[in-house]
This record gives C-alpha cells, sequence and structure tokens, in this order.
C-alpha cells in the first residue's frame, strides 16, 4: 500500500511539474495563436521574445539588486510588467520594418523571421555572454506547498499559472469583449470586407503582432522562474509552440489551451517513466498521429479568404 501510495504522489508531483511546462508553453502559444493562427505569419523568431523577456526579467532584478535592494521583494511583477513591455515595442517595430512587407508570403517570412532569430541570438549572446544567467528571486517565490503528506508543489510554479490563468482570460476577454478583438476577428474571417467598412486592417495586423510578441516576453518573465536563461533559450520552446497552435487548431485559443495541457502532461508523466528524449519522442509522435487523423487540429474555426 506505501509503494502505490508513493507512487502515487509521485504522479501528483509529476503531473504539477506539467502545470509549471504547460503554464509557460501556453503563454508561448497564446502568443503565436495571435500571430500564426490569426494573421497567418509564421514568426520563427517568435522564442526570441521570450529570451528577451527573460533578459528584461533578469536586468530588472540587476538594477534592483544593485541599486534599491529594498525593492527586491517587489520587483518581479514590476518585472513581469516590464518584459511585457519590451517585447511589444519590439514587436511593433518588427512588424514595421519587416513583417508588413511579407505578408500572404508565408515561405519569405518564415526565411525572414528566421534570419531574425539568428540576429536576435547573436545580438543576446553579445549583450549579455553565452553563458546562463538567473535572475534573484524575491522570498516569497521561494519555498514550496504541502497539500498532502510527500507532494511539494512549489510557489513559483504556483504563481506561474496564477500569471497563465488572467493573461488567458484577459485575451479571451479582449478578442470577445472588445472593439480590438471584434476588429480581430473580422480581419480574419473578410479581409477586404473589414477594409471596405472602416476597419483599420494594417493598424490591426501590427497591434496582433506586437501582442504576440508582448505575450512571449511575459512567457519569458514565467520561465526564469523555472530555469535559467541563455541566448538560444527561447529557441527550446519554438517547435513545441508551433505544434500546440496546429494540434490545438490555428485561430482557436480554445484549441490551443487543450493542447498545451495535452502536450505538456504528456511529456511529463511519461518522464516518470522513461528518460526525457524518449517522452519527447512519444509525444511528438502521438501529436503526428492524431494530426493524420484530423489534420486541422483539435478544433477549427470557419474562415473567409
Amino acid at each position: 500500500m506505501e509503494s502505490f501510495s508513493d507512487l502515487g504522489a509521485i504522479l501528483l508531483m509529476q503531473g504539477f511539474n506539467g502545470l509549471s511546462v504547460f503554464s509557460v508553453l501556453l503563454l508561448m502559444a497564446l502568443g503565436l495563436a495571435l500571430i500564426f493562427g490569426q494573421m497567418g505569419v509564421i514568426n520563427m523568431a517568435h522564442g526570441e521574445f521570450l529570451a528577451i523577456g527573460a533578459y528584461t526579467t533578469y536586468l530588472v532584478s540587476t538594477l534592483a539588486r544593485d541599486f534599491a535592494p529594498g525593492f527586491l521583494p517587489y520587483y518581479f511583477l514590476f518585472a513581469v510588467a516590464a518584459a511585457f513591455l519590451v517585447a511589444f515595442v519590439l514587436g511593433w517595430l518588427t512588424e514595421w520594418a519587416l513583417i508588413r512587407h511579407l505578408y500572404r508570403r508565408p515561405l519569405d517570412t518564415l526565411l525572414a523571421t528566421w534570419g531574425l532569430s539568428l540576429i536576435l541570438q547573436q545580438t543576446l549572446r553579445s549583450l549579455f555572454g553565452p553563458r546562463e544567467v538567473s535572475p534573484e528571486m524575491p522570498d516569497w517565490l521561494m519555498g514550496s506547498w504541502q497539500p498532502l503528506d510527500g507532494v511539494d508543489i512549489p510557489l513559483n510554479g504556483l504563481f506561474v499559472m496564477a500569471l497563465t490563468f488572467l493573461m488567458t482570460a484577459g485575451l479571451i476577454l479582449a478578442l470577445y469583449r472588445s472593439s480590438w478583438g471584434l476588429h480581430v476577428r473580422a480581419t480574419v474571417q473578410n479581409r477586404a470586407m473589414s477594409g471596405a467598412v472602416g476597419i483599420d486592417t494594417k493598424r490591426v495586423d501590427r497591434v496582433t503582432f506586437a501582442l504576440g510578441c508582448g505575450i512571449a516576453g511575459m512567457a519569458g518573465a514565467a520561465f526564469t522562474t523555472i530555469g535559467a536563461t541563455g541566448p538560444t533559450s527561447g529557441s527550446l520552446y519554438i517547435v513545441d509552440t508551433f505544434l500546440t497552435v496546429v494540434f490545438g487548431g490555428a485561430a482557436s485559443l480554445l484549441g490551443t489551451v487543450a493542447s498545451a495541457f495535452l502536450i505538456a502532461q504528456t511529456q511529463s508523466v511519461s518522464e516518470f517513466f522513461m528518460t526525457g528524449s524518449m517522452a519527447k519522442v512519444l509525444t511528438l509522435s502521438a501529436i503526428v498521429i492524431i494530426l493524420m487523423l484530423r489534420p486541422q487540429g483539435l478544433f477549427s474555426i470557419k474562415t473567409r479568404k
């Protein structure tokens, strides 16, 4: 009986670890669902915006430690906002300087943003060095909560999940209960008609792209609570993020949430029974098989071209 209880506790903790991965993956996928699902832009540099958000958090932590030590217990909330803002502004500039010239040319956007990702990686490596860095975590993010004997749930994981829930709820409300969301949905359904009725589709595209990048920056801030940050940290998530969006169904936020949960939980629980690489192979193989049977993903919406 004790062995079964121990196994149950281990599986419960693995499941919670999967929720932590799910939270970061979902934040990344929400941003990409806007950019890829809503706009049709294949943004291979999306992972680098996660790295930008993570390095922004590290910078805020360093500044607080060196110049305002009394601010250290509170800096992280401001760092999350700063990560979003910095990634949002850089996303806005990227859309204006590069992406707006490549709409309806998916192969060109893939190549251009892949080149941009290499440029951003080298820029981060030049600014911060090749070694991984970590911000100083405030005390309220350290430690764990023990709901059951033998089950320790890290407080940083709880914070990341709460942040993900608030961001997801806010994005859904913005898409379905605001004029901006109405304009986005109208542009996705019929771009030509949206422009004919007075919607500035170019501005909608720019804000949508910048918002997707900003959410990736927020994912970077969340990532610093569970891992160290390096110049290539974002690229480690880009494949899983694209799979999440495609598996869930392009332009479907509900599908993005469901697929992120399934992918994270499958990989986390299977890592208990096999190596990490084999768990990744199992997860990717299951996704490929399901997409062969249902190529439109778990959920899909009808659009007019």
